[in-house]
């Protein structure tokens, strides 16, 4: 049976961790069909096309889709999952998260969230214990829901398909649950956190929220993102969106410099992926120390201006 993959945008453009579960999906086989669920979504529409490994894109287009909201998305998910679908994916960033556990919900299935793993069509891998344990479920359900952490995954292709684009009635949307208020949205000129290369990341020890211009300083002489533990997003020195860990962003960059942070193992669940952890604090005791591959047992206050400095 073929695989639905819902789409993460902004309905301007593709969320990178969209390409992430198109590999999981072929790892699962059958045909890969990507729904795009928004309003003036076009140009999402043509970018999912040609990913590599997608044989089709199903675009529901519709004023009511505009911020994809759950309670709209899920009644057209739900009829498209009914019509022939085995399996529906979707990345396991906030927006598949706040979706699909509905949709499972609506198919009376269960959700399978965070795959890290696919051992067979029915068969995936999950962490549990904040990553220090990989389950193995195996589901017997009609329809597997599935979200899929993105950093499990190596990135499909953003270039060389070729799939026709499919338009499909918005389905049963606007079904006055709920409503679009606002939002207020951080902006930066720093990568995203979840796509950046490089990561730097301060914890408690940072003191307070002006000491992590220390941060913003080495992180724009490196093009880095910036993040944070969540002791120092709990004591209100950076925004929510900035923390990383268990109950944060999960992120695998290909450097990781933690700063000021123990190593807490629910921070560790978010960021011990990295492909180089730099670990930067002044307690030689920390728990980071234990999977950092370089450690500098130092005052951050001295060591992070040094580090800024010596990069020119």
């Amino acid at each position: 049976m073929a695989i639905l993959i819902i789409a993460d945008h902004d309905n301007a453009a593709l969320k990178p961790a969209t390409l992430n579960a198109v590999t999981a999906a072929t790892r699962v086989g059958g045909d890969v069909h990507v729904l795009v669920a928004g309003h003036g979504a076009q140009p999402v529409a043509e970018a999912a096309a040609k990913i590599s490994g997608v044989s089709k894109v199903l675009l529901a287009d519709a004023a009511a889709l505009e911020h994809q909201l759950p309670e709209a998305v899920a009644p057209l998910v739900v009829n498209l999952a009914k019509g022939g679908y085995g399996h529906v994916l979707a990345p396991a960033t906030s927006a598949g998260k706040n979706l699909l556990p509905r949709v499972a919900a609506l198919l009376d299935v269960a959700a399978i969230s965070d795959i890290t793993g696919v051992v067979a069509a029915d068969t995936f891998e999950r962490p549990i214990y904040a990553g220090n344990a990989i389950a193995t479920v195996q589901s017997s359900d009609t329809v597997k829901v599935i979200t899929v952490r993105a950093t499990a995954f190596e990135a499909a292709a953003a270039t060389g398909g070729s799939a026709p684009v499919e338009a499909i009635g918005g389905g049963n949307i606007g079904s006055g649950l709920s409503k679009f208020v606002g939002q207020e949205l951080t902006k930066s000129e720093r990568p995203e956190l979840t796509a950046a290369r490089i990561v730097v990341s301060g914890g408690r020890g940072m003191q307070s929220g002006a000491n992590f211009k220390l941060l913003e300083a080495l992180a724009d002489k490196l093009g880095a993102a910036v993040g944070a533990s969540r002791a120092a997003v709990d004591a209100g020195f950076v925004p929510n969106d900035y923390q990383v860990g268990q109950t944060g962003k999960i992120v695998a960059p290909e450097l990781y410099i933690a700063v000021g942070i123990s190593g807490a193992i629910q921070h560790l669940a978010g960021m011990k992926d990295s492909k180089v952890i730099v670990a930067i604090n002044k307690d030689e005791e920390a728990p980071i120390f234990q999977v950092a591959d370089y450690g500098l047992v130092a005052d951050l206050f001295k060591a992070v201006p040094e580090l800024t400095d010596a990069l020119g």
